[in-house]
């Protein structure tokens, strides 16, 4: 008699494990993940995304989720991947659109993060994210103008963000619209006044008006803020060179190369570094090369011109 409620017990709990359902398991391995990704764990929030697809191969919710995973690790190719397989499970998973176009856009296929933007945009007109994303990809694909229409519309509908003010000021300035870059990064600064891409970008439009030594101590403030960019220490690496100290420029070039090898205006920096070396054929290789692979960059014609009439 003794032993009757440990055997019902038994038969209870068995029961209960019997009811644990698919959709519960799948459930759990996906908060599971949730949280591992929340800790920064992409390769163990993962592991679980996995076992919720074994469970269900078509649980949508966990393509997202290990395509998020997978497009921190920055492994863009299968990241897209899962982004796409959740679409086609659910044509309209607006997030999975949206994160799918910034994978394209990190990954350089700008045209297809175009195309998933003009799908947002017939979802819904006014989705602000879509707007913002697409003039990112116009100014990616350098068609300025085009981005400017679409940061203007972003703007329209949030005015009150400060990424948006940034990068029109960003297509004002390869637009060269000066005064323009000025009023919005001045805006921008009123909303964020620790933002490090206003100093940078401000130090820019100095450099572009021969303000050497203030464009020097803008990106420092730049640096202050944001301590290891590979593009702040190559613009401080250009307005050191302007400035006639050539090696504290060549070591700023240096570190941002160390970061990002193919930085090309960071190859161009260091041709022009050569060049007031007076060691002509080193910038000479180094600015040809840069030229064959975007004769658009600044300086460049300026250069050559000048190697070329030596």
């Amino acid at each position: 008699m003794n032993q009757m409620p440990y055997v019902l017990f038994a038969w209870i709990l068995l029961g209960v494990i019997s009811c644990d359902s698919a959709d519960d398991k799948k459930g759990r391995f996906l908060l599971k993940g949730n949280n591992e990704l929340r800790e920064g764990n992409a390769k163990g929030a993962i592991a679980y995304y996995d076992e919720a697809i074994a469970i269900d191969p078509e649980f949508k919710d966990a393509y997202f989720n290990r395509a998020m995973a997978l497009h921190r690790q920055l492994k863009f190719p299968e990241a897209i991947a899962d982004y796409s397989r959740a679409i086609d499970l659910d044509r309209n998973y607006r997030e999975a659109q949206v994160q799918r176009a910034m994978a394209y856009l990190d990954f350089g296929e700008n045209y297809k993060a175009l195309d998933d933007t003009r799908t947002l945009l017939s979802m819904d007109e006014k989705d602000k994210q879509a707007h913002f994303i697409q003039g990112l990809t116009w100014t990616a694909l350098k068609e300025y103008s085009e981005a400017k229409e679409a940061f203007d519309k972003a703007l329209e509908l949030d005015p009150n963000n400060v990424e948006l003010y940034i990068n029109l000021a960003t297509v004002n300035y390869h637009l060269e619209e000066w005064e323009q870059v000025k009023r919005n990064l001045s805006l921008a600064k009123n909303m964020d006044p620790g933002h490090s891409m206003i100093y940078n970008l401000e130090s820019l439009v100095y450099f572009e008006e021969g303000e050497y030594q203030r464009a020097l101590d803008q990106v420092d403030k730049a640096i202050g803020l944001e301590k290891d960019d590979p593009y702040y220490y190559n613009n401080r690496g250009l307005y050191q060179l302007y400035l006639g100290n050539l090696e504290e420029g060549l070591k700023d070039i240096n570190f941002s190369l160390k970061q990002n090898s193919r930085n090309l205006y960071a190859l161009r920096n260091k041709g022009i570094y050569y060049h007031k070396k007076g060691e002509m054929e080193l910038a000479e290789r180094f600015l040809r090369e840069v030229s064959e692979k975007d004769p658009s960059i600044k300086l460049l014609d300026q250069y050559l011109t000048d190697l070329s009439s030596d």
